[in-house]
C-alpha cells in the first residue's frame, strides 16, 4: 500500500504524539506517586513524633513518681500528675485526628485509649499523698501497664513504617520505568522529527521543481496560445478573403451562363442546355458551401463583451418568426415551455436555435406532420452527472427539442456533429453539413454540451446544456 508524503507526515505526528501523551501520563504518575511517598513518609513520621511524645511523657511522669518516693522531694512532683495526664490526652487527640483515615490505626488507639486511662489511674495512686506501699505498688503497676503501652506503640509505627514500605516499592517501580519511558519517547520523536525534516526538505525541493517546471509550461503554453490565436486570425483572415475570392468567379461563371442561355438559347441543341443547367445549380450549391464554411469559421466566437443575459423566450419566437413561411408550408408546430434567461451570445443563440430547427423541417417524416416539442430542467452540474468536480454545484439549464421526423441510427449520433458528414445523399436532402457542426461549435463556446438521440422513422432528440452563468475563462472550462 502506497501512502502519500502528507499522510506519512501526519502518520509519523500522530505516533510522536501518542508516546509524549504516554510518557506525560508516566511522568504524571511518578510524579503523583513521589508525592503520594512524601506525604506518607511525614504522615509516618508525624505518627511516630506523637507516639514518641506520648511515650516519653509517661516515663518522665514514672521517673518523677520513683524521684519523689526515693527522696520525698516535691519538686520532682512539679508539674503535677494531673497536668501531666492532660499534656498526654492532647497529643493523643492530635495522634486521633492525624490517623481518622486508617480504621487500623484507630482500632490500636482504642485499644491505647484503655491503657493510657489505666496509666491515668496509676499515676494518680503515685502522688504526693500516697503512701510508701501505694508508691511501691504504683511503680510496679506502671511498669507492666508502660511494657503494654510500648508494645502497642511499636505495632502503630511498625503498621505506618509498613505503609511507607508499600509507598516506596511503588514509587521505585514507577521510578525504574520512567528514565527508559522518558528515553524511548525522545528518541522516538528525535527519530520523527528528522524523519519529518527530511521529508518535508525533499517535499520541498519537489514543490519548487514543480512549480520551476510549471512556470516553464505556462510560458510555453502561453507562447502556444498566441501562436494559436494568431493561426486563428490568418484561418478567419484566409476563409473570409477566400470565399470573397471564390465569390467572384461564381459571379462571373453565372453572369456568363446567364448571357449564354439568353444570346444562344435558340441555337444550343437541348443537351448543352441541360449542361448549362447542371452548372448553374453546381454553383449555386458552390456558393451555399462557402456561405456556410464563411458562417462556421465565425460561429462560437464570443469575447466577454458579447455576453449577456439573453431572454431565450424572446430569442426563440424570434427565431420561429424568420421560419414563419417554412413553418406553414410544412404544417409544423413547435410547442415550448417558458424558458429561462440564460448568459450567452445573442447572436449564437439564435444561429443555434435556428439551426436546429432548420435541421428539424428538413428532415421531416413525410407520413405525418411535424410536430416540435421544446422542454428544459434546471439542474446542477451533479445532477446531470457532470465529470468536473469545479462544476458540481453550477447551475444548468438542460434544454430538449423533440420531433417526430424520420430520425437516424444512434450509432451515427456523434458522427453528425462532425463538419460535412451526411447521413443522406444530396439528391435526398439539400445542405452542406456543417449546420450541426456549426451548433456544437457554439455549445461548446459557451462551456455546453449538445447531444443527440434518436431511432429510425421514431423521430430524434437534441439536448442542449447550456450554464445559466458564464464565467470568466480558466483552464478549467478550456479543458471541459
Amino acid at each position: 500500500m502506497h501512502f502519500s508524503v502528507h499522510k506519512k507526515i501526519r502518520l509519523g505526528f500522530f505516533i510522536a504524539f501518542t508516546v509524549i501523551v504516554a510518557a506525560s501520563v508516566f511522568s504524571y504518575l511518578v510524579a503523583k506517586n513521589l508525592l503520594d511517598n512524601a506525604g506518607r513518609l511525614n504522615h509516618a513520621i508525624e505518627v511516630s513524633k506523637r507516639l514518641e511524645v506520648i511515650t516519653r511523657q509517661l516515663k518522665e511522669a514514672e521517673a518523677a513518681i520513683r524521684g519523689y518516693g526515693l527522696t520525698k522531694d516535691s519538686s520532682f512532683l512539679d508539674p503535677s500528675m494531673l497536668e501531666r495526664s492532660n499534656r498526654i490526652e492532647k497529643e493523643y487527640l492530635l495522634l486521633r485526628k492525624i490517623t481518622a483515615d486508617n480504621p487500623v490505626q484507630q482500632r490500636h488507639l482504642d485499644t491505647l485509649r484503655r491503657l493510657l486511662e489505666i496509666k491515668y489511674q496509676q499515676l494518680k495512686a503515685g502522688g504526693e499523698n500516697a503512701t510508701q506501699l501505694k508508691q511501691s505498688l504504683s511503680v510496679k503497676e506502671g511498669e507492666k501497664s508502660m511494657d503494654l503501652i510500648d508494645n502497642k506503640v511499636r505495632d502503630m509505627i511498625r503498621i505506618e513504617e509498613n505503609l511507607v514500605q508499600e509507598k516506596s516499592e511503588l514509587f521505585h517501580f514507577f521510578a525504574v520505568m520512567w528514565v527508559p519511558m522518558i528515553f524511548i519517547s525522545s528518541l522516538v520523536a528525535i527519530l520523527i522529527g528528522i524523519y519529518s525534516y527530511i521529508t518535508l526538505t525533499r517535499e520541498f525541493k519537489l514543490q519548487l521543481h514543480i512549480e520551476s517546471r510549471m512556470k516553464s509550461y505556462q510560458r510555453d503554453l502561453q507562447q502556444n496560445i498566441s501562436l494559436l490565436n494568431k493561426t486563428n486570425q490568418e484561418l478567419e483572415q484566409f476563409a473570409y478573403v477566400a470565399s470573397h475570392d471564390l465569390q467572384e468567379p461564381l459571379r462571373k461563371i453565372s453572369t456568363f451562363s446567364d448571357r449564354l442561355q439568353m444570346k444562344y438559347k435558340e441555337q444550343l441543341p437541348p443537351d448543352a442546355t441541360q449542361l448549362i443547367d447542371r452548372m448553374v445549380s453546381a454553383v449555386s450549391r458552390m456558393r451555399v458551401l462557402i456561405n456556410d464554411l464563411l458562417i462556421f469559421s465565425r460561429a462560437g466566437r464570443i469575447t466577454p463583451e458579447s455576453i449577456t443575459p439573453v431572454n431565450m423566450n424572446k430569442l426563440l419566437q424570434e427565431v420561429l418568426s424568420d421560419l414563419e413561411v417554412t413553418l406553414e408550408e410544412k404544417n409544423v408546430q413547435v410547442k415550448y415551455d417558458q424558458l429561462p434567461v440564460i448568459e450567452g451570445s445573442d447572436t449564437s443563440f439564435h444561429q443555434l436555435f435556428q439551426n436546429l430547427l432548420a435541421n428539424s423541417i428538413k428532415f421531416a417524416s413525410p407520413d405525418r406532420p411535424l410536430n416540435i416539442n421544446i422542454h428544459h430542467q434546471i439542474l446542477t452540474g451533479k445532477e446531470l452527472g457532470i465529470a468536473k468536480e469545479s462544476r458540481g454545484n453550477e447551475a444548468f439549464c438542460r434544454i430538449s427539442l423533440d420531433d417526430n421526423g424520420i430520425g437516424f441510427e444512434q450509432a451515427y449520433a456523434e458522427r453528425i456533429f462532425l463538419i460535412f458528414q451526411r447521413l443522406h445523399g444530396i439528391s435526398e436532402y439539400s445542405g452542406t453539413g456543417i449546420g450541426l457542426a456549426i451548433c456544437k461549435k457554439i455549445v461548446d463556446s459557451h462551456n455546453g454540451y449538445i447531444q443527440a438521440y434518436s431511432e429510425p422513422d421514431k423521430g430524434a432528440t437534441f439536448v442542449i446544456i447550456l450554464p445559466l452563468k458564464q464565467k470568466p475563462k480558466t483552464a478549467d472550462h478550456e479543458n471541459d
